[in-house]
């Protein structure tokens, strides 16, 4: 009878999410491959600098092995010591993000100051300023003393958030400043914070977005996105190439190995534009796979979410699905032309280290979750009461005109 009741009190801790484990290893896989497809062929540019055809797949699978030591240490880290923790990442993500400023410890590529360099690698702060920020959000949303009608607790974290978005404005990195934003609202609208506090904020927001896309080299990216064709050797060429790349895969396409736009043509072939070499070389098949693999990875981070009896595992887990799946949707948007270049890579399937790194510690930290963690008795009942105070301020018409 006492053990019937000690089962009853205490969850059993279930096994990790084998689905969003697998869709992961799929996509990193399926990048491997495409990133030694579109650097596999040494152009004469290359040979000058004397950059082999294994050059980016070393590195890029140096990345991977480092990447699986992240998830594995993220993936052992108790979502408790990760709470206390939160506010300490966030001084040491925000005094990386300074240091890049820093003369021969930053590092300045295309105009911009985005990355440390660390001996033969390089890391890019912003990366691990979301992640901070989301495990910051996901402890103070989770607090009692967290109370989404009060104004007062809707300020404190845009406080925060303006301060990290006015040094990626410094740098200057917009695509990291939109994402930022997108994250802290979506997490705040998930905590159900009143809707017209974030659409107060989002019309206060217009004015300062009209006049950073007022800067020259932003309004060029506006203006070639509205009408790629119009310079298409000049600020659309990019998007021109990435719609040619994506168009002439057709069905099936050209085959692995075989695109002819990564000949020279399409820039950041390997990075932010992979998308459009998936499309050409194994055609709308293959970018219907790799699409669906990344709803998978959403729903699975969706479904450990609902399921955990945690308040802040719970908000944890959807700001780090949110974290992905921003990024892969962003990305898509700006290879199809739906919105302007912004400079985000494909989740796990980009070269780029830094970006690698953050995923598959994002990956490591919900597959922990997943598991379940054993509770106090009560513990459960208190948060499934108020995730559901939550749910009817978002969705109720009542909660939403207040």
């Amino acid at each position: 009878m006492h053990s019937h009741l000690h089962s009853i009190t205490v969850p059993a801790v279930r096994s990790y999410d084998r689905t969003l484990l697998f869709a992961m290893l799929s996509l990193v896989v399926f990048g491997m491959i495409m990133i030694y497809s579109s650097t596999g062929v040494v152009t004469p540019f290359l040979e000058k600098k004397n950059i082999t055809e294994f050059y980016y797949i070393k590195r890029h699978m140096l990345t991977m092995i480092l990447g699986t030591i992240t998830l594995v240490a993220a993936y052992r880290t108790r979502p408790v010591m990760l709470e206390k923790m939160s506010i300490p990442l966030l001084v040491l993500s925000g005094l990386l993000l300074i240091m890049v400023f820093v003369p021969h410890v930053g590092m300045k590529a295309g105009g911009a100051r985005r990355w440390l360099k660390l001996g033969v690698m390089t890391f890019q702060p912003s990366e691990l300023v979301k992640l901070a920020m989301v495990i910051f959000l996901a402890r103070y949303l989770s607090r009692p003393e967290y109370n989404p009608d009060d104004f007062r607790c809707f300020v404190k974290p845009l406080v925060i958030m303006a301060l990290f978005q006015a040094i990626f404005l410094k740098q200057p990195d917009f695509g990291a400043t939109m994402s930022l934003f997108i994250l802290t609202m979506g997490m705040l609208f998930i905590a159900g914070t009143r809707v017209r506090y974030i659409a107060s904020l989002l019309i206060l927001a217009l004015p300062v977005v009209y006049k950073l896309a007022q800067e020259p080299y932003r309004l060029r990216r506006i203006t070639s996105f509205l009408d790629p064709w119009k310079d298409s050797q000049g600020s659309g060429f990019q998007l021109v190439q990435s719609f040619i790349s994506l168009g002439s895969g057709g069905l099936t396409g050209l085959g692995l190995g075989e695109s002819k736009q990564k000949l020279s043509y399409l820039p950041a072939k390997h990075t932010d534009f992979i998308f459009c070499l998936v499309g050409e070389e194994l055609g709308l098949i293959g970018a219907s796979v790799v699409i669906a693999l990344f709803l998978v990875l959403f729903m699975r981070g969706v479904s450990i979410a609902n399921r955990t009896q945690d308040r802040f595992h719970y908000f944890l887990a959807y700001g780090l699905t949110m974290m992905i799946a921003v990024q892969a949707l962003v990305n898509f948007s700006v290879v199809t032309g739906m919105v302007p270049t912004k400079g985000l890579p494909l989740p796990f399937m980009s070269y780029g280290g830094s970006a690698l790194l953050v995923n598959m510690a994002i990956i490591g930290l919900l597959l922990r979750i997943s598991k379940g963690e054993a509770l106090a008795p009560g513990t459960a009942a208190k948060d499934i009461i108020a995730r559901k105070v939550a749910r009817r301020n978002i969705y109720s018409a009542g909660g939403a005109g207040k």
